[in-house]
């Protein structure tokens, strides 16, 4: 059996497409997005010092309990990555969903990001 060129393949071309013209700077990085079958992770990325400086998914210690693949949790995730990234100091990102189509779990963790205070 051959296998086709998968959905991962093209989310990793659009992705790499997309990434040519966004960057994260010390003054607004990166808010990256990655979506498993069954998680959500997302990242605050500052490109040019190549350093992760927040991260929150739906594996940690506040989300015990909840199903990490549905959009509740995604938004919940969302509102994390925004309040470790007030404390970080951190108020203003670039948005980048990973070439997912902002829609469903891509989408609620930008609203519930927004509603903790991160401008995008």
């Amino acid at each position: 059996m051959i296998k086709k060129a998968g959905s991962n393949v093209a989310r990793k071309r659009r992705h790499a497409r997309v990434r040519k013209h966004i960057s994260g700077t010390a003054q607004r990085p990166r808010l990256c997005v990655y979506r498993s079958l069954s998680n959500i992770y997302a990242q605050v990325i500052d490109d040019v010092a190549g350093k992760t400086l927040v991260a929150a998914s739906s594996l940690e210690k506040a989300m015990e309990g909840k199903n990490g693949g549905n959009v509740e949790a995604a938004k919940e995730v969302g509102k994390l990555v925004a309040e470790k990234a007030k404390a970080a100091g951190i108020t203003s990102v670039v948005f980048d969903r990973g070439g997912y189509i902002y829609h469903g779990r891509v989408a609620a963790l930008a609203e519930g990001a927004r509603e903790g205070g991160l401008e995008f």
